[in-house]
């Protein structure tokens, strides 16, 4: 008897700052009934505590991602309902890990985000360092012609970093700057990071509702 194949997506969480746009995007995916790997470099370990007070422990991931998905991008905890039931499908793996399954191509899964991606991340996964797991599957998942998604998260970009965002389109990533939009109705800061979020799942072709998408405006020409 034949059973599915799990192919999961793997969300790389960098040092940048932004791990409210990682929790809304594993908000997101779990949400679509999507399975996720996960890698947390050493770097957001600190840029998370920083940003939400909570450690990511490896002995205790599965407690501490379930406490920061609840968190809102307010700072406010216990924000969004969430059951332990709903990370059954998440695995995580260690950065330093590379002999984990996202470091090999035969790995079946159907893409990465990275979310946020700093520009050290970047420039790691464009020259092909694969120093860390989250540069690894990263390259791999480029070397498999599999969906890249690089959220970069920095201000201003400087020339070297303008060139490996080229070098990683022309190896056919997506490169989305973290950039929040207005015209969606905007109203508290939750709302900018779903906006982000759910364009890194467009990208994705994940379905989601995080944000209100634009419909166009007819005017008097356009009327009957």
């Amino acid at each position: 008897m034949e059973t599915s194949l799990r192919t999961p997506w793997i969300v790389g969480v960098s040092g940048a700052s932004g791990t409210p746009y990682a929790a809304a995007v594993l908000r997101g995916l779990l949400r679509a009934g999507e399975a996720v790997d996960l890698v947390v470099s050493r770097a957001a370990r600190l840029t998370l505590l920083d940003e939400t007070g909570h450690p990511f422990r490896d002995a205790h991931w599965r407690d501490d991602l379930r406490t920061w998905l609840t968190r809102g991008a307010d700072g406010k905890d216990g924000h969004f309902d969430l059951e332990p039931a709903d990370l059954a499908d998440v695995r995580f793996w260690a950065a330093g890990d590379l002999a984990a399954g996202p470091s090999s191509g035969s790995y079946p899964v159907k893409g990465m985000l990275i979310v946020p991606a700093s520009t050290a991340c970047v420039a790691g996964v464009a020259l092909g360092l694969s120093k860390d797991l989250l540069q690894r599957a990263a390259s791999v998942t480029l070397k498999e012609r599999r969906t890249l998604v690089v959220a970069v998260r920095e201000t201003p970009l400087n020339g070297q970093t303008l060139k490996h965002l080229v070098t990683l389109d022309e190896a056919g990533a997506v490169v989305l700057p973290a950039s929040p939009a207005f015209y969606a109705g905007a109203r508290h800061i939750q709302d900018l990071v779903d906006f982000v979020a759910g364009r890194v799942l467009d990208a994705a072709a994940v379905p989601h509702q995080l944000y209100r998408r634009w419909e166009g405006e007819l005017g008097s020409a356009g009327s009957s």
